[in-house]
Protein backbone atom coordinates (compact mmCIF):
# COMPACT_ATOMS: atom_id res chain seq x y z
CA UNK A 1 0.00 0.00 0.00
CA UNK A 2 2.79 2.40 0.90
CA UNK A 3 4.55 1.75 -2.43
CA UNK A 4 1.33 2.45 -4.30
CA UNK A 5 0.98 5.80 -2.52
CA UNK A 6 4.60 6.75 -3.29
CA UNK A 7 4.20 5.73 -6.93
CA UNK A 8 0.96 7.73 -7.25
CA UNK A 9 2.64 10.73 -5.65
CA UNK A 10 5.62 10.50 -8.01
CA UNK A 11 3.40 10.18 -11.07
CA UNK A 12 1.20 13.10 -10.07
CA UNK A 13 4.28 15.27 -9.56
CA UNK A 14 5.43 14.54 -13.11
CA UNK A 15 2.02 14.67 -14.80
CA UNK A 16 1.82 18.47 -14.97
CA UNK A 17 5.22 18.57 -16.73
CA UNK A 18 3.91 16.24 -19.44
CA UNK A 19 1.40 18.93 -20.43
CA UNK A 20 4.18 20.75 -22.33
CA UNK A 21 3.30 18.64 -25.37
CA UNK A 22 -0.11 20.37 -25.57
CA UNK A 23 1.39 23.84 -26.04
CA UNK A 24 1.38 25.49 -29.47
CA UNK A 25 4.79 26.14 -31.04
CA UNK A 26 4.74 29.79 -29.95
CA UNK A 27 3.67 28.89 -26.41
CA UNK A 28 6.37 26.22 -26.22
CA UNK A 29 9.05 28.76 -27.18
CA UNK A 30 7.77 31.32 -24.69
CA UNK A 31 7.46 28.73 -21.90
CA UNK A 32 11.05 27.55 -22.22
CA UNK A 33 12.36 31.11 -22.52
CA UNK A 34 10.43 32.23 -19.43
CA UNK A 35 11.03 29.09 -17.36
CA UNK A 36 14.10 30.56 -15.56
CA UNK A 37 11.84 33.32 -14.22
CA UNK A 38 9.04 31.01 -13.06
CA UNK A 39 8.82 29.07 -9.80
CA UNK A 40 7.75 25.45 -9.97
CA UNK A 41 4.28 26.47 -8.76
CA UNK A 42 4.02 29.06 -11.54
CA UNK A 43 5.08 26.48 -14.15
CA UNK A 44 2.54 24.02 -12.78
CA UNK A 45 -0.28 26.59 -12.85
CA UNK A 46 0.66 27.73 -16.38
CA UNK A 47 0.73 24.21 -17.78
CA UNK A 48 -2.57 23.23 -16.16
CA UNK A 49 -4.48 26.06 -17.86
CA UNK A 50 -6.71 24.82 -20.68
CA UNK A 51 -6.35 27.36 -23.49
CA UNK A 52 -3.67 29.52 -25.06
CA UNK A 53 -5.73 32.59 -24.14
CA UNK A 54 -5.80 31.56 -20.47
CA UNK A 55 -2.06 30.89 -20.47
CA UNK A 56 -1.28 34.26 -22.09
CA UNK A 57 -3.53 36.02 -19.57
CA UNK A 58 -1.69 34.22 -16.78
CA UNK A 59 1.69 35.44 -18.11
CA UNK A 60 0.30 38.98 -18.39
CA UNK A 61 -0.75 38.82 -14.71
CA UNK A 62 2.65 37.62 -13.44
CA UNK A 63 5.13 40.41 -12.74
CA UNK A 64 8.86 39.97 -12.34
CA UNK A 65 9.98 40.04 -8.73
CA UNK A 66 12.83 42.49 -9.26
CA UNK A 67 11.01 44.68 -11.82
CA UNK A 68 7.30 44.73 -10.88
CA UNK A 69 6.39 46.94 -13.85
CA UNK A 70 7.28 44.15 -16.33
CA UNK A 71 5.11 41.07 -16.75
CA UNK A 72 6.48 37.71 -17.82
CA UNK A 73 4.52 38.09 -21.05
CA UNK A 74 6.18 41.44 -21.78
CA UNK A 75 9.62 40.11 -20.89
CA UNK A 76 9.55 37.75 -23.88
CA UNK A 77 7.08 39.37 -26.28
CA UNK A 78 8.60 42.87 -26.03
CA UNK A 79 11.13 41.76 -28.66
CA UNK A 80 10.48 41.51 -32.40
CA UNK A 81 10.02 38.01 -33.84
CA UNK A 82 13.61 37.73 -35.11
CA UNK A 83 15.06 38.52 -31.66
CA UNK A 84 12.65 36.09 -29.97
CA UNK A 85 13.79 33.42 -32.43
CA UNK A 86 17.45 34.18 -31.60
CA UNK A 87 16.60 33.75 -27.91
CA UNK A 88 14.91 30.41 -28.61
CA UNK A 89 17.87 29.34 -30.77
CA UNK A 90 20.29 30.24 -27.97
CA UNK A 91 22.22 32.63 -30.24
CA UNK A 92 23.48 34.88 -27.42
CA UNK A 93 25.33 37.97 -28.66
CA UNK A 94 27.19 40.96 -27.31
CA UNK A 95 24.73 43.75 -26.51
CA UNK A 96 22.09 41.40 -25.11
CA UNK A 97 20.73 42.00 -21.62
CA UNK A 98 21.15 39.55 -18.75
CA UNK A 99 17.45 38.64 -19.00
CA UNK A 100 17.89 37.73 -22.68
CA UNK A 101 20.83 35.45 -21.80
CA UNK A 102 18.78 33.77 -19.06
CA UNK A 103 15.89 33.23 -21.48
CA UNK A 104 18.26 31.72 -24.06
CA UNK A 105 20.47 29.51 -21.87
CA UNK A 106 18.70 29.32 -18.51
CA UNK A 107 20.41 29.74 -15.17
CA UNK A 108 24.23 29.70 -15.34
CA UNK A 109 26.29 26.89 -13.87
CA UNK A 110 28.22 29.48 -11.88
CA UNK A 111 28.51 33.25 -11.61
CA UNK A 112 31.15 35.60 -10.26
CA UNK A 113 31.26 39.28 -9.41
CA UNK A 114 33.99 41.12 -11.31
CA UNK A 115 36.00 44.12 -10.12
CA UNK A 116 38.17 46.55 -12.03
CA UNK A 117 35.81 46.74 -15.00
CA UNK A 118 34.61 50.03 -16.52
CA UNK A 119 31.00 49.48 -15.40
CA UNK A 120 29.72 50.13 -11.88
CA UNK A 121 28.43 46.53 -11.73
CA UNK A 122 30.02 43.61 -13.58
CA UNK A 123 29.64 39.87 -13.37
CA UNK A 124 30.58 36.71 -15.23
CA UNK A 125 28.02 34.01 -16.00
CA UNK A 126 29.60 30.62 -16.65
CA UNK A 127 27.73 28.09 -18.77
CA UNK A 128 28.76 24.52 -19.52
CA UNK A 129 27.99 23.09 -22.95
CA UNK A 130 28.20 19.68 -24.55
CA UNK A 131 28.44 18.91 -28.24
CA UNK A 132 26.73 15.74 -29.48
CA UNK A 133 27.92 13.43 -32.28
CA UNK A 134 25.44 15.00 -34.71
CA UNK A 135 26.89 18.48 -34.06
CA UNK A 136 24.08 19.63 -31.77
CA UNK A 137 25.32 21.94 -29.02
CA UNK A 138 23.37 21.82 -25.77
CA UNK A 139 23.58 23.69 -22.49
CA UNK A 140 24.67 21.15 -19.88
CA UNK A 141 21.92 20.02 -17.54
CA UNK A 142 23.05 18.00 -14.49
CA UNK A 143 21.83 14.38 -14.53
CA UNK A 144 20.86 14.77 -18.19
CA UNK A 145 20.48 11.64 -20.31
CA UNK A 146 22.61 13.26 -23.04
CA UNK A 147 25.77 13.76 -20.99
CA UNK A 148 27.26 10.36 -21.82
CA UNK A 149 26.80 11.04 -25.56
CA UNK A 150 28.84 14.26 -25.55
CA UNK A 151 31.85 14.20 -27.88
CA UNK A 152 33.09 17.59 -26.72
CA UNK A 153 32.66 19.69 -23.60
CA UNK A 154 33.32 23.39 -23.34
CA UNK A 155 32.24 26.43 -21.38
CA UNK A 156 31.26 29.95 -22.26
CA UNK A 157 32.00 32.81 -19.93
CA UNK A 158 29.60 35.69 -20.48
CA UNK A 159 30.88 39.02 -19.17
CA UNK A 160 28.10 41.44 -18.20
CA UNK A 161 28.78 45.12 -17.59
CA UNK A 162 25.72 46.88 -16.13
CA UNK A 163 23.59 43.81 -17.07
CA UNK A 164 24.58 43.97 -20.76
CA UNK A 165 26.75 41.35 -22.48
CA UNK A 166 30.09 42.95 -23.31
CA UNK A 167 32.09 39.81 -24.04
CA UNK A 168 31.62 36.06 -24.59
CA UNK A 169 34.68 33.85 -24.17
CA UNK A 170 34.60 30.17 -25.16
CA UNK A 171 37.07 27.86 -23.41
CA UNK A 172 37.73 24.14 -23.90
CA UNK A 173 36.64 21.73 -21.19
CA UNK A 174 34.49 22.55 -18.22
CA UNK A 175 37.23 23.84 -15.94
CA UNK A 176 36.66 23.74 -12.22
Amino acid sequence: MRWFFLLALALSACSWQARVKYLSDDEFKAYYALKPFMSEDMQKTYLKLKSEEERNTYLKDQTMQRIPAITLYDLFYQFPENIRQSIVDGAVQEGWTKDMVLMAWGAPFDKKKLVGRPAPRSEMLIYKFEKQEDGTVMVFVPDSKTEYKAVERFRREVILDADVVSEIVEKPGWGN
